[in-house]
């Protein structure tokens, strides 16, 4: 069985898709309306969503339960 390749991530997740979202908001702006553009448009927002859920679950304000 071949081994996995394992990578180091140098950037946070929040920040990953924080970047994927600029980027696939760019390339939504280069499209005309319709299913693709939209398609990648929410793709984006989802992105956004993720960044933010992300960011919250690291907050020192989110204690475990007791």
């Amino acid at each position: 069985m071949p081994k996995r390749r394992r990578f180091k991530q140098t950037e946070l997740l929040e920040e990953r898709l924080g970047q994927e979202a600029i980027r696939l908001r760019a390339e939504a702006k280069l499209l005309p309306p319709g299913a693709r553009r939209e398609t990648l448009l929410r793709l984006a927002r989802q992105a956004e969503t993720g960044a933010q859920m992300s960011q919250w679950l690291r907050s020192p304000g989110l204690q475990p339960p007791k």
